[in-house]
């Protein structure tokens, strides 16, 4: 007598993987034939054109601009998802003493500050067909372009944990025409953006924010303080005689990641994801603000999690392409906390306007 034998397959396996398959003329559903068209930003289908042009145009690349300020806590595997880091409290000045009096002592303890790691990742499916038709290296292609969205996914991250912190300096309204400070804002809605008045970060504002951090007795990085700064707000300050660019005071080996130059002891770092602010951060004129944040030593920390770090995930057509082997996956994965502010006055937040308020886009 024969016996039957019935398998249970569950296809949902693969599901996940070929939902979304990047093919030659549209997105494909490798489960249910479903197509959807490819958009202006995400085609891939110009590999496949007879007289494609061989040299892809250099994406712009994500630099850690924030992570090289942050002090670093490794979290061993297996002892859970947060970390604490600890200071000790201060201890005020000493007073006269009185003679044969013993003095009232002070108490010593510390204080200390959690951070929580969360998982991050993403991944793109590539046919088989688009693999081995194109010109150009498709897998090398989608693996530095992960690379790039990796970097840009950790700095907003440590940007938007940033900028929660309260310790908070608004820029003067200035007059284009004559240089005259006007009103000093307290809060975004009073900053000016028009044509004639604005509020800028100037050289003197720079200056300022310098000697609230010396005031608050913040330490600096090697002497100096570092500031990352948006692109359009750094083109107001570089128009400034007092500017110093970053090659005519340092050597390659001091020079920081994105470090553009010097003013009044503070190094600036230029970057396109310093925040650029909408929503309640608009200004007078209902256009975007900008955040530049100032730095001292040992400002936020960020959690170096073992077996959590970026990852770089490539897996061929034969591990994952499914029963005909019609697809590869390129992805990235890493756990971070984003950013922990250990010392609120270590962080001052610079608030300003800028003469591209009017055309650049919240980010």
């Amino acid at each position: 007598m024969k016996r039957l034998i019935y398998f249970i397959l569950n296809l949902q396996l693969f599901a996940d993987a070929g939902s979304l398959v990047n093919a030659t003329g549209n997105y494909v559903n490798a489960y249910d034939g479903n197509t959807t068209a490819f958009d202006g930003t995400n085609t891939l289908s110009g590999e496949l054109k007879e007289f494609y042009d061989t040299e892809l145009l250099e994406n712009a690349r994500i630099e850690m601009y924030y992570a090289q300020f942050a002090k670093t806590q490794k979290l061993p595997a297996n002892h859970g998802t947060s970390v604490e880091w600890r200071k000790w409290n201060t201890f005020a000045k000493a007073d006269k003493l009185q003679e044969g009096v013993i003095p009232t002592g002070q108490k010593f303890g510390m204080s200390t500050k959690m951070g929580s790691i969360d998982q991050y990742g993403t991944y793109a499916a590539i046919s088989d067909r688009l693999e081995l038709r194109a010109y150009d290296d498709i897998i090398l292609g989608a693996t530095e372009e992960m690379g790039a969205s990796a970097a840009e996914t950790q700095e907003t991250l440590i940007r938007d944990a940033l900028l929660v912190n309260m310790n908070v300096l608004y820029c003067d309204n200035i007059t284009l025409a004559t240089g005259a400070v006007g009103t000093t804002p307290t809060s975004p809605a009073e900053m000016e953006a028009s044509a004639t008045v604005i509020s800028l970060l100037t050289p003197k504002m720079v200056a300022k924010a310098v000697t609230k951090m010396k005031k608050d007795r913040v330490p600096t990085i090697n002497g100096k303080y570092y500031a990352v700064v948006h692109p359009s707000v750094a083109h107001d300050l570089r128009n400034d005689d007092a500017w110093i660019e970053a090659h005519k005071y340092a050597s390659v080996e001091e020079i920081k990641n994105g470090e553009i130059g010097e003013l009044h002891g503070c190094r600036f770092i230029e970057n396109t994801f310093a925040p650029v602010l909408g929503g309640e951060y608009k200004n007078k004129a209902s256009t975007v603000t900008y955040a530049t944040y100032f730095f001292g030593k040992d400002a936020f920390g960020i959690i170096d999690p073992e077996g959590g770090a970026l990852e770089m995930i490539v897996k061929d057509k034969e591990q994952v392409g499914g029963p005909l082997n019609q697809f590869s996956t390129v992805g990235y994965k890493f756990e971070t906390n984003g950013a922990t502010i250990l010392y609120p006055e270590r962080v001052l937040r610079v608030m300003s306007c800028s003469s591209y308020s009017a055309i650049d886009e919240e980010n």
